[in-house]
């Protein structure tokens, strides 16, 4: 009987997994029409620079602060309501913001109200989602209860290639419409995110939902975690990636602000740049997978985040290859793209992992609450940082405002990796390899057989997503 119950919960959590796929390919839709068009959409109702910064820095800060109210959410109400219920609240929070266009368009709404109403309302947007973000993430840890890395890493891959196509199919809508009526070519974006997203609601209602047994004294406060972290391996991994957090979002808010207003890129071309990143990721997100996997995701992290930094210090080359002809700049800020997408799928998805792995089931949504506090807390302040700079009006050795905070944020990257990385420990029991061996097989990743790529095939988002540059 114990048997044929084991077998039966096994089948769930099989079906969940396909479940999680479409309920993430959902998401993807959302993520490529909506959310990676929102700076440009500002800045096409007349955001300026500090504006964007705070348009990454608030919704975080207050988004992220909601996980107080969400472990304490969890011990009342099924997690799969709690993120059901967030996931339909988000989605609509993109009809405000197509109003908020017809408003800017057509009634000569003010550029400073247009944006600040922005900021209100993708505020309430982020923080739906970040509410729900505990609880799915402790939902899905019970369901993908073994080799994490391979599933999240093929998972991660299908909702790639979903956000790529549908960021180029949103790229040429917007470009078309830009002579014709650009609040309409929004319109249509953020109407396919709004009903992408529903569906996505709706697919999470349909996953099972493991019982979740909370032990008394299972709570402890985030006071208490913040005095706890000089003596916690997880709490100085909080720190760390809270810190990582805070030197990317310095430059990340910025990146569409050089192509769009600074270079003068059309959409189209922008979009194009941009998907060369989710590219790097999906091809490499599942053979990231299989390294934490087998060398353990500390291993992977301490590799990847050798290299965060360089990604923005290679955006401050642009200086010198923009005098040669536009073309060119294209090129070579495509190929960053697609070397940061490597470089942060490998992160993002250890870093995910790790904490996974680090604590235990009952504990997970209060644990991953104050990480992403931590994690807010550091955009918040990096984005703000970043906004003030950005908003000046200097040039240091030709360096203007935007490529000298991405030259800040790739120096404050390095320096907190080197203080950093050394203070923390593997969490999972894997085997100890030499980095030589470790070397050869990434060496095998970069240059893959012909048609290696196709032979992979499954994957949903992490909310572990430090900001990218």
């Amino acid at each position: 009987m114990k048997r044929g119950k084991k077998i039966s919960e096994n089948c769930l959590k099989e079906e969940t997994k396909k479940i999680s796929v479409k309920e993430g390919v959902a998401y993807s839709f959302m993520d490529g029409a909506g959310l990676r068009y929102i700076t440009p959409y500002a800045l096409a109702i007349g955001a300026n620079n500090a504006q964007i910064g705070f348009l990454t820095s608030i919704p975080s800060l207050l988004g992220n602060f909601s996980q107080f109210f969400t472990s304490k959410a969890v011990e009342k109400y099924p997690r799969k309501k709690i993120v059901a219920v967030s996931i339909f609240l988000q989605a609509l929070m993109w009809i405000p913001l197509i109003i908020l266009g017809y408003l800017f368009f057509y009634k000569n709404f003010d550029h400073g109200l247009s944006a600040t109403l922005m900021i209100v309302f993708f505020t309430l947007m982020v923080l739906f989602g970040a509410f729900a973000s505990p609880a799915w993430n402790s939902l899905i840890k019970d369901i993908v209860d073994k080799c994490r890395g391979e599933y999240f890493g093929k998972r991660n891959r299908i909702l790639g290639i979903t956000s790529i196509l549908v960021m180029l199919a949103c790229g040429f809508i917007l470009n078309y419409f830009t002579k014709i009526n650009l609040l309409l070519g929004f319109g249509i974006i953020f109407g396919i995110a709004f009903i992408a997203r529903l569906i996505s609601g709706y697919f999470m209602t349909k996953y099972y939902e493991p019982k979740l047994k909370l032990e008394k004294g299972y709570y402890f406060s985030f006071w208490e975690f913040i005095k706890g972290v000089p003596k916690s391996n997880f709490g100085k991994f909080t720190v760390f990636i809270g810190l990582i957090s805070f030197a990317a979002s310095i430059a990340s808010p910025f990146f569409a602000v050089y192509l769009l207003r600074d270079l003068n890129l059309s959409y189209l071309i922008w979009t194009v740049v941009v998907v060369f990143n989710s590219i790097g990721t999906f091809l490499f997100m599942p053979l990231w997978g299989k390294f934490a996997d087998k060398y353990g995701n500390l291993k992977v992290l301490k590799w990847t985040g050798a290299f965060v930094g360089a990604i923005p210090l290679l955006w401050v080359g642009v200086m010198f290859v923009l005098p040669i002809n536009v073309p060119l700049v294209i090129v070579y800020l495509s190929a960053i793209e697609l070397f940061s997408g490597f470089i942060w799928a490998g992160f993002n998805l250890s870093a995910t992992n790790f904490i996974y792995d680090a604590v235990s089931n009952q504990k997970t949504a209060l644990c991953i609450s104050y990480y992403n506090i931590i994690n807010g807390i550091g955009v918040f302040i990096g984005a703000s940082i970043g906004g003030l700079l950005a908003s000046m009006n200097f040039n240091i050795f030709g360096i203007g405002p935007l490529l000298f905070i991405f030259l800040i944020s790739g120096i404050a990257r390095y320096l907190i990796y080197l203080f950093m990385i050394p203070k923390i420990k593997e969490v999972r029991g894997v085997k100890e390899y030499h980095d030589g061996e470790f070397k050869k097989e990434l060496k095998k990743m970069l240059v893959p057989p012909p048609f290696r790529f196709l032979k992979h095939h499954h994957t949903s988002t992490s909310s572990f997503i430090v900001p990218k540059l």
